[in-house]
């Protein structure tokens, strides 16, 4: 069952996250907390959202999100931080259902986009994202600002 997230799934939610990490060659970079989650994704002033895949009690996929902007449409969109599905679940569809969710929140909300990166080592998932219409934007390079560079910025 797709459905939003709700309290009481945030244990089941970084689960996924760790299993992403994990996929993503990651396995030590998670930081997040349930509690955190929680905070986050069901506290005064939610930030970030998520829809889950919920099968026999458990979940087993996850897309997790967040408001953008863009300038030059005058309107809001989605960036998709997260999408995983458990390894044993993919093939079933549960990643497009996750997908197609989002792009129905778009859709209606009036939002312009649907945006997300993706590993250029990822084949699997590249294949799926031109599967369902998704086109790279190569002429864009995602920056980072972290750790020391950021705090030594920020002065």
């Amino acid at each position: 069952m797709l459905r939003a997230a709700r309290p009481g799934d945030e244990a089941g939610i970084l689960s996924c996250v760790r299993a992403l990490a994990v996929y993503e060659r990651e396995p030590d970079a998670v930081e997040n907390t349930v509690d955190a989650l929680g905070v986050t994704l069901f506290g005064a002033d939610p930030r970030a959202f998520c829809h889950v895949v919920e099968r026999e009690g458990a979940i087993v996929g996850i897309a997790i999100w967040f408001l953008t902007y863009s300038t030059w449409t005058g309107r809001h969109g989605i960036w998709l931080e997260d999408l995983f599905v458990d390894e044993t679940q993919r093939g079933t569809g549960y990643g497009k259902a996750l997908i197609s969710s989002l792009a129905a929140v778009c859709v209606e909300r009036g939002y312009s986009r649907l945006e997300w990166t993706v590993l250029d080592w990822n084949a699997p998932s590249i294949a799926f994202y031109r599967s369902i219409g998704a086109a790279p934007m190569d002429e864009w390079t995602t920056q980072r600002l972290t750790g020391d560079a950021l705090h030594a910025l920020a002065g």
